[in-house]
């Protein structure tokens, strides 16, 4: 179904969602938020530097956003014929049916809740120190989870311009602040030696250790660094012309996300010293000698070291605001797909409602619903916020979008197969998607490789570094997005209908 395009208040009850609400900047903000980079420059970055390929680490964040560029070519065609806020299904659903695209869809919605709960877990942990550290608040993280649990409820249920405005200043002070690093400290011409460009980005750097090595670890965290991106198709319903917002929105986001990364990510190896990067990072990031504890501390030491510390301490604050941004742009991407699934007869209809402001009300509160029920068993269980709730679930989650892209990529090529589109080429339909097909699979199998290191679930943690080094735990989670994937194929064919086949049909313009 394509929803009527008009600047009304969208009644109570309706199944479409409110049209015309969105531009190209309003996509960008919510999907750039969603990819959280202050989180992955504090986060990921020293881990790719230290236990990856060390100075090349920029280079291996390059890499990854091109291959997400190829992706975007065959994904933004497809945009061009299908209109859904379903994205990943209706794609799916419109090129290799609706029995794959329910498929699809119950592991997008994995991704998206579970990298959600990953969230949830590093903002209670984020917050908790901070609060304890500078205002003397001393409650446990999952009190500060809980609060920002119910104010992301409650904007998701407001209009959708409403979140992007919210995310658009959040956004905009963090992208500042990292840039601003990267340029004095690129201005400045790097630290002890120099700007180091070739041992950042020359292909013998990125690629040496090979993938079975340094260069696959690095790449492992690249990738996983760049979830939330492919989300831009979810709003093309509430979009300002939708065929032209969508394509250019998604361009957009892979390009400014790739270049914010391999930018700032470069200044601070060069800021450190390419020389000795790994030592000097290891160094900074150590807590009682123990390195990587404390990771955030390699990029905040930089910034104080060549700006000021006053960007250090806003940093370490925007840190939180980063993190209740991705919060928000997840939970708007899972309550879309909640309703287009409902809307489509994959779900219970009750699903696809909306309230007066063109919210899909129900999605939002199924959402919450699962959330505070995972949030609630690991905070009475005692789980770790970090190493537990964000390591586990953003393992899963990446691996899961992963998955879903390579699904979508072959959408593609079958749609443009079967019904040949006036305008789009050869490049755009078949090139493109198989390519990104190669690129996509590669980054599965080093995500899989490395779950043990991504997601702390190695067999033995002393050999972290081994590839396919899981526990119970780590293969529970590598085969979740495969099981579910299964479970929606044949939940797709018990619920097919002519209702749910008519709806994928109409969404071609």
């Amino acid at each position: 179904m394509s929803a009527e395009r008009t600047t009304s208040r969208t009644p109570a009850g309706s199944d479409q969602l409110a049209p015309n609400r969105l531009g190209i900047a309003g996509i960008v903000f919510f999907v750039v938020a969603a990819a959280a980079p202050l989180v992955g420059m504090t986060g990921a970055v020293p881990v790719a530097i230290v236990l990856g390929n060390g100075a090349a680490a920029p280079g291996a964040y390059l890499v990854a956003g091109l291959v997400l560029l190829v992706f975007s070519v065959g994904y933004s065609a497809m945009s061009h014929r299908v209109t859904n806020t379903g994205a990943f299904f209706a794609f799916v659903g419109r090129g290799l049916g609706i029995v794959p695209g329910v498929g699809t869809a119950f592991v997008s919605l994995l991704a998206y809740i579970a990298v959600q709960l990953a969230i949830f877990g590093f903002f209670g942990a984020v917050a908790h120190e901070q609060l304890k550290a500078h205002l003397s608040i001393d409650l446990p993280w999952w009190a500060w989870t809980l609060l920002a649990w119910a104010v992301v409820l409650t904007l998701s249920l407001l209009q959708v311009d409403i979140g992007a405005k919210v995310l658009g200043v959040l956004m905009g002070v963090e992208v500042l602040s990292l840039l601003l690093v990267a340029v004095v400290v690129l201005v400045r011409g790097g630290g002890p030696d120099g700007l180091g460009f070739a041992d950042s980005f020359s292909p013998a750097k990125i690629f040496s250790g090979g993938f079975g090595g340094s260069a696959g670890i690095a790449l492992a965290f690249a990738f996983a660094s760049y979830i939330g991106f492919e989300a831009t198709a979810i709003y093309a319903e509430e979009t300002k012309d939708p065929k032209r917002a969508v394509p250019r929105a998604t361009y957009t986001a892979v390009a400014l996300i790739a270049v914010l990364f391999a930018l700032t990510s470069w200044a601070v190896v060069s800021g450190v010293g390419s020389a000795h990067v790994v030592d000097e990072v290891a160094k900074r990031s150590s807590i009682d000698g123990t390195p990587l504890a404390d990771p955030a501390q390699v990029l905040f030491s930089v910034a104080e070291q060549y700006v000021g510390g006053w960007l250090s301490t806003l940093l370490s604050w925007l840190v939180l605001s980063s993190l209740f941004a991705g919060l928000l742009a997840f939970q708007n991407s899972a309550a879309r797909y909640f309703f287009a699934m409902g809307r489509a007869g994959a779900l219970p209809r009750a699903l696809d409602r909306v309230n007066g402001r063109g919210a899909p009300v129900l999605g939002s509160i199924a959402t919450s619903v699962i959330t505070f029920v995972v949030i609630g068993l690991f905070a009475l269980t005692g789980k770790d916020p970090v190493l537990n709730l964000f390591n586990w679930f953003s393992g899963l989650a990446v691996l899961a979008i992963v998955l879903v892209e390579i699904l979508v990529s072959c959408a593609v090529i079958v749609h443009f197969r079967r019904e040949p589109a006036g305008g789009a080429t050869v490049w755009q339909t078949v090139v493109a998607p198989v390519a990104a097909i190669v690129g996509l699979a590669l980054a599965g199998y080093l995500i899989m490789a490395r779950f043990g290191l991504l997601a702390g679930t190695s067999s033995n943690p002393d050999d972290a570094l081994t590839v396919f080094s899981l526990s119970a735990t780590g293969w529970t989670l590598v085969l979740a997005p495969f099981v579910v994937l299964v479970v929606g194929l044949v939940l797709g064919a018990v619920r097919r209908s002519a209702e749910n086949e008519g709806a994928v049909a109409d969404l071609v313009s």
